[in-house]
């Protein structure tokens, strides 16, 4: 996971950086991220994060705040597990 730099500024260029990486898009997870975090502002809106597998690991582009980032973990708490045994192989139950 990645914090911050996934906004419009100048330095901002995380979300550039991931793509150069990624290997297979989990667009619903950066979408996810944006739906919660659109609960709590609609700055999240703003927000270019992105996240994809590249060499068997999961990135994700989190928000650099404290609070949005917190609010983010919460979210993918639903998703994170399972992704995580699809990557390696794991059957679901």
């Amino acid at each position: 996971m990645t914090t911050g730099g996934t906004g419009f500024g100048p330095r901002d260029v995380t979300p550039e950086a991931t793509r150069e990486l990624i290997e297979k898009p989990a667009p619903g997870i950066a979408e996810l991220l944006r739906q919660e975090g659109a609960s709590q502002t609609p700055l999240t809106w703003l927000s270019r994060g992105e996240a994809g597998i590249a060499r068997g690991k999961l990135i994700i582009n989190l928000p650099g705040s404290t609070k949005a980032m917190t609010h983010s973990i919460e979210a993918l708490k639903l998703i994170l597990f399972h992704a995580l045994d699809l990557i390696n192989g794991v059957q679901p139950h």
